[in-house]
């Protein structure tokens, strides 16, 4: 009888405990999102970010896993890899050469051999967290001479195709040719690599140079009579070949996202890159649009707000426009390089962020770049851990891609201290990324899916959750319930739940 009644205070307790340990913190919780975008970029040009070795396998690879590693540990979700700075490779490639920024020399394979576009998404995906694979579509060489390009390039089959401009070498996008290669480059990735999406930055026509025009005026005179400007010319190349791209990546793999990076003021889009982003938007061209608003907020010529308010307008279903997801470029490198006050005043991204969350109308960010952001300038991870990023994310879905969810994990169990269920075995779209965890306290009676209640997402198919090592998120008297999480980005309904037990 006393044992019992021990039994049974010490249950009482553990539910009032868990009750303290799951109310909301003195942050609150309305800020934060379960369904969130929170991207850092990887910018391989140059090797700003990786490789931070050259030529050397082994090391490539433990950096790019002690990179994965840290961003988990902040509640990042995605990364975006450049696999293709100058018409180059970081995969394997029958089209285009080895990249320099990798091995040294322009078509020399890493050796021991490995293929860093495949590794990054396999050892991603085991940590649950997308690969959007940032690709340049125009630029050649960056800066130097033929000399630099692999033999086999090419711009010595086609010269025709390409174009010096600034002392830097690019594809003509004036031409079908150019347009049909760089559909063939963005579909061999597509079709053979596990990707979650394909991802430009703001590099289209260049940016201009003082005195010098851009020297396609020959192929406008063939090709451009029905325009009334070479500008309207020029942006009609552009959108050719970003809606060719978005119909062919969705007949393939209809799950995999085409994203757009632009400038942050889209009068620069418009008028010097030539990149017509609402056009794109309003014809539903691209799945999402994330500007790089890498200025601060009260600018004199470029406001964060007024930016920030510009493009989320741009990106609200109105007009009969198909919707594309809003997300938000935010210039984590700012922190530790601009001199300017507002960047030295703790902490301008934090500013930012709370504006971000304050509107809610992007559904997320990304932070350039790796390299600055894993700083922590300025107490940045500090905020993202402590308050926005407290919690695990899923990565939102895309209003104009269609999809569904899966079906919820069946056979819940718990097993010698493991909890297991039953894969979900579907195919194509509806394949399972990922299985979130949940633990809601057995007297809850509100919406039971809520960030504060995700234990932790795991890639493994068939559970074997080891709950001991997560006897701090799980509270005693917990019950239990799993969800899957797809590629179209759809979470399941619930799984029937189960007790903790330990």
């Amino acid at each position: 009888m006393i044992r019992t009644l021990h039994s049974r205070i010490a249950t009482i307790i553990a539910l009032f405990v868990s009750l303290f340990i799951t109310l909301p913190n003195l942050w609150g919780d309305e800020n934060v999102r379960k369904a969130e975008m929170r991207g850092v970029w990887i910018a391989t040009v140059a090797g700003i970010d990786w490789p931070l070795t050259r030529d050397n396998t082994y090391q490539q690879k433990q950096d790019l896993i002690n990179i994965l590693d840290s961003l988990k540990a902040c509640n990042i979700n995605t990364v975006a890899f450049q696999v293709r700075p100058t018409a180059d490779a970081f995969y394997q490639s029958a089209l285009e050469p080895w990249s320099n920024y990798l091995t040294g020399k322009q078509g020399k394979a890493p050796s021991p051999f490995y293929d860093p576009l495949d590794f990054i998404i396999t050892e991603a995906h085991k940590r649950c967290m997308e690969v959007h694979v940032w690709m340049n579509p125009y630029r050649v060489i960056n800066g130097g001479t033929v000399e630099s390009l692999c033999q086999n390039h090419l711009y010595f089959e086609r010269p025709e195709l390409f174009a010096w401009y600034g002392g830097k070498l690019y594809f003509n996008p004036a031409y079908q040719d150019v347009r049909d290669y760089l559909t063939m480059i963005v579909m061999d990735i597509v079709l053979r690599y596990d990707l979650d999406a394909i991802h430009f930055d703001d590099y289209f026509y260049p940016y201009k140079e003082k005195g010098e025009e851009f020297p396609d005026e020959k192929a406008y005179e063939e090709l451009g009579g029905r325009f009334a400007t070479k500008d309207e010319w020029r942006r009609n190349n552009v959108d050719l070949v970003i809606e060719q791209l978005q119909h062919t990546i969705k007949a393939a793999r209809p799950w995999v996202q085409f994203g757009i990076s632009p400038f942050g003021n889209n009068n620069t889009n418009y008028n010097e890159l030539y990149a017509d982003l609402t056009k794109w938007i309003k014809n539903g061209w691209i799945d999402y649009v994330l500007p790089q608003l890498y200025w601060n907020i009260g600018h004199k010529t470029a406001d964060y707000s007024t930016l920030y308010d510009w493009w989320s307008k741009e990106c609200v279903n109105t007009n009969n426009r198909i919707p594309c997801n809003f997300y938000v470029g935010q210039y984590a490198s700012g922190l530790e390089i601009y001199t300017q006050t507002a960047w030295k005043e703790p902490n301008e991204l934090a500013r930012q962020l709370k504006q971000n969350y304050d509107k809610g109308n992007d559904k997320g960010s990304f932070f350039y770049s790796n390299k600055y952001f894993m700083k922590n300038p300025q107490g940045l991870l500090d905020t993202l851990r402590q308050q926005y990023y407290r919690y695990p994310a899923l990565q939102p879905a895309c209003p104009n891609m269609g999809g569904e969810a899966s079906a919820a994990p069946s056979n819940v169990r718990v097993e010698n201290g493991y909890l297991r269920w039953d894969a979900v075995n579907e195919k194509d779209g509806k394949c399972v990324r990922y299985y979130v965890v949940y633990a809601i306290p057995s007297f809850s009676k509100e919406d039971q899916l809520l960030p504060r209640r995700i234990v932790t997402t795991t890639a493994n198919p068939t559970g074997n959750l080891y709950l001991e090592d997560y006897r701090k998120a799980i509270p005693a008297g917990s019950r239990l319930v799993v969800t899957s999480f797809n590629r179209y980005r759809y979470e399941s309904e619930a799984s029937d739940w189960v007790f903790a037990e330990y």
